[in-house]
C-alpha cells in the first residue's frame, strides 16, 4: 500500500484514469456517429424499397421483391401501430430468426411491409465496437507506460533531493543535490520546477555552511585572541595584595579563562582534526576515578563491568562535563550507573528541556531557568567528544523527575597496527 501511494504511481495512475476516461468518451462518441451514419444508410435504403412497393401496390402492379409482404406475421407489434394510425415508419426486428430492418405503411386498412438483412449491419458495428476498444486499450497502456516514465523521473528526482535535505539535516553541510544546469548553447529552455526546488536546496546549504564556518572562525579566533592576554591577566592577578578584591578577580579571570578553553576545544571539535587513541579500559574503574576526580558529590554504582575499547581521557571529560551540569543545572543526588557498556548519569532536578531531548544540545543555549534547564559548551563539547569516540550519546528525562544521559560505547577490538 506505501508503493500505491507514493508520488510515481499517484501521477502514473492519474494519467491512466484521464486517458481511459478520454479514451472511453471518444469511443462513445465514435460509435454514436458511425452507427448513426451506417443504420441511417440502411434505413434510407429499406424506406426506398418501401416507397417502390406502396408505388406497385397502388397501381395495381407485380413489386417483383420477394422481402415485401402485406400483414406479413413477423411485422413487430410497435410497427404494426403505427401503421394503425396512418403513418409509415422503419425498425430493427428479425424474421424467420434472422435479423432485418423493417419498413411498412398503411395499404387499404392493412400494412404493406418491406424488409432487408440486417446481420451484416450488426456484425459492422460489432467490428467497429472491438477496434474502438482495442484502440483505447492500446493508448491507454501507452499513456501508462509514459505515465510511469515520466513520474519515475520526477519521483527519483525529488527522492534524490529529499534525501540531500535529510543529509544536510543530520549535518552533512558538504551534500549537493547538483542537478545539471540547463545552460547550454542550443539546449531548450524550459521551466523545471524540480531543478528549482533542488538548486533552492543547495543554495541554501552553501549558505547555511558559508555561516556555520564562520561562526567555527569567529569562535576560534576569538579563543585565541583571548588567551594571551588572559595568561598575562591572571599572571598580573597573582602579584596584588591579599584579600577580597584578589580573590574576586581571580575567580572572574579563571572562569573566563576556562571559558576561553572550552571555545578553543569546541574550535578543534568543530574543525574535524580531533583523533582518538584507544585503549583497553576496564570501565567500572574509569568511571569511579573519573568522578573522584571531579570531586562533585555522586553515587557510582556497578551493576555490570564490561572492558571497552576507548579514549580514557576524552572519556573522562564527557563524564566531567556532565557531572558539572548534572550539579549546576539539576538537584541531588547525582547517581552514575554502570551496566556493562552502558553509563548512565542521572540528577532529580527538573529534567532536560524538550529542544535539547529532540534536538540535541547547541551551543551558548542555555534556556529560561524559570522553565527548566539550561545547555551551553560543557554538554556541546560531550556530544562532540562522544562522536570523536563513537559513544552514542542520549537525552532524556525520567519517569519520576531528574534528567537521564545515557552513553553506550562501542564494544569492539583495537585497529590492527599498521605493518612497519
Amino acid at each position: 500500500m506505501r508503493a500505491l501511494s507514493s508520488l510515481r504511481w499517484k501521477i502514473a495512475l492519474t494519467t491512466t484514469l484521464v486517458c481511459c476516461t478520454v479514451a472511453a468518451a471518444l469511443g462513445i462518441l465514435v460509435h454514436d456517429v458511425v452507427a448513426r451514419q451506417v443504420v441511417g444508410q440502411v434505413r434510407k435504403d429499406v424506406e426506398r424499397d418501401l416507397d417502390h412497393a406502396l408505388g406497385h401496390y397502388e397501381y395495381g402492379t407485380s413489386h417483383g421483391d420477394v422481402n415485401v409482404a402485406l400483414d406479413p406475421p413477423g411485422l413487430p407489434r410497435p410497427l404494426r401501430e403505427l401503421v394503425a394510425r396512418g403513418r409509415t415508419g422503419s425498425m430493427v426486428g428479425t424474421q424467420d430468426g434472422k435479423p432485418v430492418m423493417w419498413a411498412a405503411g398503411p395499404a387499404d386498412q392493412k400494412a404493406l411491409a418491406v424488409w432487408v438483412p440486417y446481420a451484416n449491419t450488426r456484425h459492422r458495428l460489432r467490428d467497429l465496437d472491438t477496434a474502438i476498444l482495442v484502440s483505447s486499450v492500446v493508448a491507454a497502456g501507452v499513456v501508462a507506460l509514459a505515465g510511469v516514465f515520466l513520474a519515475d523521473r520526477i519521483s527519483r528526482r525529488l527522492t534524490t533531493a529529499a534525501a540531500v535535505a535529510r543529509r544536510i539535516s543530520a549535518g552533512d553541510l558538504d551534500a549537493r543535490v547538483a542537478f545539471p544546469a540547463d545552460t547550454g548553447p542550443g539546449t531548450r529552455r524550459y521551466h523545471d520546477e524540480v531543478r528549482d526546488v533542488a538548486q533552492a536546496l543547495d543554495s541554501m546549504a552553501a549558505s547555511l555552511q558559508e555561516r556555520l564556518e564562520a561562526e567555527k572562525r569567529f569562535t576560534a579566533d576569538v579563543a585565541h585572541e583571548l588567551r594571551t592576554p588572559l595568561t598575562g591577566s591572571l599572571a598580573a592577578a597573582s602579584l596584588l595584595p591579599e584579600g577580597r578584591p584578589k580573590e574576586m578577580i581571580n575567580d572572574r579571570l579563571k572562569a573566563l579563562h576556562l571559558l576561553t578553553e572550552d571555545l578553543l576545544e569546541v574550535s578543534r571539535l568543530d574543525s574535524g582534526v580531533e583523533r582518538a587513541d584507544l585503549a583497553r579500559v576496564e570501565l567500572g574503574r574509569a568511571v569511579e576515578r573519573a568522578v573522584a576526580g571531579t570531586r562533585l558529590p555522586a553515587e557510582v554504582r556497578i551493576v555490570r563491568d564490561a572492558v571497552v575499547f576507548t579514549d580514557r581521557r576524552r572519556l573522562d571529560r564527557i563524564l566531567a562535563n556532565l557531572l558539572v551540569n548534572a550539579h549546576k543545572h539539576g538537584r541531588p543526588p547525582v547517581e552514575v550507573t554502570v551496566e556493562g557498556p552502558v553509563v548512565v548519569v542521572r540528577d532529580h532536578g527538573s529534567g532536560y528541556p524538550a529542544e535539547l531531548i529532540e534536538q540535541g544540545p547547541k551551543r551558548f543555549r542555555t534556556g529560561d531557568p524559570g522553565r527548566g534547564r539550561g545547555h551551553g559548551l560543557g554538554l556541546t563539547i560531550a556530544a562532540g567528544q562522544a562522536a570523536v569516540l563513537e559513544i552514542e550519546l542520549g537525552f532524556a528525562n525520567a519517569p519520576d523527575g531528574g534528567a537521564l544521559t545515557t552513553l553506550r560505547l562501542p564494544v569492539g577490538r583495537l585497529p590492527e597496527p599498521e605493518p612497519g
